[in-house]
Parts: structure tokens; sequence; C-alpha cells
């Protein structure tokens, strides 16, 4: 999922000063798994700008609000009949919600509350690590399910640097060495082998921003998807 982080409160009242009406939105997907910008969130962050405003003398009208998704027009269409009370939206998404709003919804600002970090999963203790660097050619099914790009810190295709030491990299005692990690998990699966295959250098162009992605359904007899990709 993708894993967001609250801007400083500082930095969000800044960018909300001239304005009088404003509607912070949350939502309901990425954001909302990692803690950081679901209902509770889009709660306690409205509450925070009122005081702050009460604080400061100034007369400003905070909303709330919470889609079940902000990267998907069905759920902004949701949203049209209560814009006219307000002259910015504050967005808790990421950074793809913040953008599909800004493009829908025309005239009305749409401002970031959150710092988008990284494709990622959750121990479920709250913690939150990268696993995917997107880069739209995976070779994890040769390097046991694990990601060199995202999990080293110098993004190796093939095998460690000089600077592993006892399983841990170089740039910090608290990052394993994705190599390591790939070679134990290789060799815990029976496949020691691939690790000496050569990886070539990434194909970028596969990854060329901005990036589509289309998905057409037919139906004969079983639907079928025939699905493109930017080259």
């Amino acid at each position: 999922m993708v894993v967001a982080e609250m801007k400083p409160f500082e930095e969000i009242k800044e960018m909300l000063k001239n304005y009088k009406n404003i509607l912070v939105l949350g939502c309901g997907a990425c954001v909302a798994v990692c803690l950081t910008g679901g209902k509770r969130q889009v709660e306690l962050l409205a509450s925070a700008l009122r005081m702050a405003n009460k604080i400061d003398d100034n007369d400003v009208t905070v909303g709330e609000r919470t889609l079940s998704r902000q990267c998907e027009p069905k759920f902004i269409d949701q949203l049209r009949d209560d814009l006219h009370t307000y002259d910015v939206v504050l967005s808790m998404g990421c950074g793809a919600g913040v953008q599909e709003l800004a493009q829908k919804l025309g005239k009305i600002p749409v401002l970031p509350a959150m710092n988008t970090r990284f494709i990622g999963s959750a121990d479920g203790e709250g913690n939150f690590t990268e696993m995917c660097a997107a880069c739209g050619d995976c070779i994890i099914a040769v390097t046991g399910g694990i990601c060199p790009l995202a999990n080293c810190p110098k993004g190796l295709l093939n095998g460690p640097c000089g600077g592993t030491k006892d399983g841990k990299c170089e740039v910090s005692p608290d990052i394993p060495c994705a190599w390591v990690m790939i070679y134990e998990r290789l060799k815990d699966l029976g496949k020691l082998d691939d690790i000496k295959k050569i990886m070539s250098p990434k194909k970028w162009s596969r990854n060329q921003r901005p990036g589509t992605y289309t998905v057409k359904e037919k139906s004969e007899g079983k639907d079928k998807a025939e699905k493109t990709v930017s080259k």
C-alpha cells in the first residue's frame, strides 16, 4: 500500500493562512490503513485547525469529510454538491489523490496535508517498511521475493557491495543487507543457484513518467481483460 505521513502542523497552517472556509478531506484507503489520513485523523486535524485559528482570533470555518478513495473520480463526484461552501480543500490523501482532486475540482485549490513516502507493508504494530520501488520491471522471482531496489540503499542488482558487515548495511547498523537477506531466502528455498544470475540494467523506459495503464473489459462468454501499458 501507499504509505504517507502528515506534514508538520505549522506548514499546514502556513498553506491555509489565506483561506476562510476549509474542507479537510480524508481518504479511506491506504492512508487510513497506515493511520495518517483516515476519518479519525481528519477529525483530529480539523479540531487542531479550529483551535489554532481561535487562538489567533481568525474567523475560519473548517469542515470534515472522508471519501472511500480520493484517486477515483466516482468517489470525488460525491463532493460536488458541497463544494460551493468551501474555498479550499486540504487533502489527507496520497500524492495521487491530491492530484486527482485538483484535476477534477477545477477552480477550487487542493492542498496536500501529507507527504507520500513509499509503497510498503505493515508489521501489525504500526511500523511500515518500503517493499517496492514501483520500477515497472520486477525481478523478485529471481531474488527470492525480496526487492533489491527497495531494500538496498544503493539499489544494487547484482550482489552486495563491500560495505556489508555481519549482515548489516554500511549506511546504518539498523538496516539489514538486502543481499544477505536474498541469499538466506534463496538458501531456504533451495534456489541458491539463482544468486549467480546476472541482472541486466533496468529498462527504465518501462517506467516512463507519467506512467499509464489501461484495462479494457470484454464480454465474450467469460470476461476477458485486455491490458495495455505505456512504453
